[in-house]
């Protein structure tokens, strides 16, 4: 199995790098630190495995990369290696894609299974989440993507709001962005309407509850 590893951690890379590599039935073929430079990766190698990682400041994140990924090199199977045990995560990017969701601190074995799962065409979640994906699929129509903020805000849009909940103002965000305080201005506007939101606090409120600051 050709593998790339796409992580925001020099160190996490080489760590799974090693294990991979130990394998008699896997081999690294190159490593990224951002959603773009897997991107790039992937159209490079056009590996069987692309172990990915969801938050990669400041770079492009999993959330975004996985769709695009997926869309363009649909025979490379994407699994999720996270740190977030969060069921929106979860839906979000088994619905653009991702065969396999796996948490960082899972043991080696588990990794193993679930590359050597979605490999054979199988889909991997880890344990803890399996309840929440069965729950959600009892619960609605699992091709709804009603409420997923990932898909009602755009690229630029996820970009900001963040920023805003952070306490930046315009112009700070406008300086961050190289975009001008009216562009800021107007992508604010569309996310408070877009998220029914009245003023920052909820805004800020609606960051918290949906765990975005890291992106």
């Amino acid at each position: 199995m050709r593998i790339v590893i796409a992580d925001d951690h020099a160190i996490v890379r080489s760590g799974f790098a090693m294990i991979l590599n130990f394998q008699e039935d896997m081999e690294v073929v190159a490593t990224a630190a951002d959603g773009i430079e897997a991107y790039t990766m992937v159209a490079k190698h056009q590996p069987d495995i692309l172990i990915m990682d969801l938050s990669m400041p400041p770079g492009e994140s999993g959330l975004i990369a996985v769709g695009k990924i997926k869309e363009d090199y649909a025979d490379t199977q994407i699994l999720i290696l996270t740190m977030h045990d969060d069921d929106e995560y979860l839906f979000h990017v088994l619905r653009h894609g991702a065969s396999g969701y796996v948490l960082k601190n899972a043991p080696d074995e588990e990794l193993l299974l679930a590359i050597r799962t979605i490999y054979t065409g199988g889909t991997y979640i880890h344990p803890k989440l399996a309840t929440s994906l069965v729950r959600e699929f009892v619960k609605k129509d699992s091709t709804s993507s009603t409420g997923d903020v990932f898909e009602l805000l755009s690229k630029r849009e996820l970009e900001i709001l963040p920023l805003i909940a952070k306490g930046y103002g315009n112009k700070e965000i406008a300086e961050k962005l190289f975009i001008s305080v009216k562009t800021v201005e107007a992508h604010k506007a569309k996310i408070m309407e877009k998220l029914n939101l009245k003023n920052r606090p909820e805004l800020v409120e609606y960051a918290l509850k949906k765990k975005l600051l890291d992106f």
